[in-house]
């Protein structure tokens, strides 16, 4: 059975790489904790820095996090009364159906050899050894999103990006 774990990070000096995360932070947040469930694997990708750099994002994002689900919730209300969506007009006095995005670049334009999948280890050498030009990582809709699944996840993605990512399955083994 994993552990609950609580790690409390304290608010970093203004000499750290993150300083100008540092700086736009609230001034009156000296601390902040961050929970997590233990899982073997788990002080590999969370390390002391990645967790001082996510309580440092939470402080810096999370009025602005709150105000848009409070944003939100109104926006639901009117939709719940009744009311239709609408293009919001940016003032710039295009039309609508005048607006165009850049070109995706050149090495997104050529989707026909891309897969998407899960993030276990044989899900992943199986894509890399696929032939596709990309390999995209799928996080959400093809892994179950527990704890366990999104750290042995990240160790994985690790890994192949290290191009150390093996895998052995009773007498079969692959890489």
């Amino acid at each position: 059975m994993a552990d609950h774990r609580i790690v409390s990070v304290e608010r970093p000096s203004q000499s750290d790489n993150c300083s100008e995360l540092h700086r736009q932070r609230d001034s009156h947040v000296s601390s902040s904790t961050f929970e997590f469930v233990e899982h073997e694997g788990t002080a590999e990708i969370l390390t002391p820095e990645s967790i001082e750099f996510l309580v440092g994002l939470h402080q810096l994002f999370e009025p602005r996090r709150r105000e848009l689900l409070e944003q939100r919730t109104r926006r639901q209300s009117y939709f719940d009364g009744g009311g239709r969506p609408s293009l919001v007009d940016k003032g710039d006095g295009d039309a609508p159906g005048d607006r165009m995005v850049p070109p995706a670049p050149k090495d997104l334009r050529d989707r026909r050899f891309e897969i998407t999948g899960p993030v276990d280890r044989k899900m992943i050498i199986n894509a890399l050894n696929s032939g596709a030009k990309v390999f995209m990582a799928d996080f959400e809709d093809s892994t179950a999103p527990t704890w366990g699944n999104i750290v042995d996840g990240q160790i994985n993605v690790r890994d192949a990006a290290r191009r150390t990512i093996t895998f052995e399955a009773g007498a079969a083994s692959t890489s």
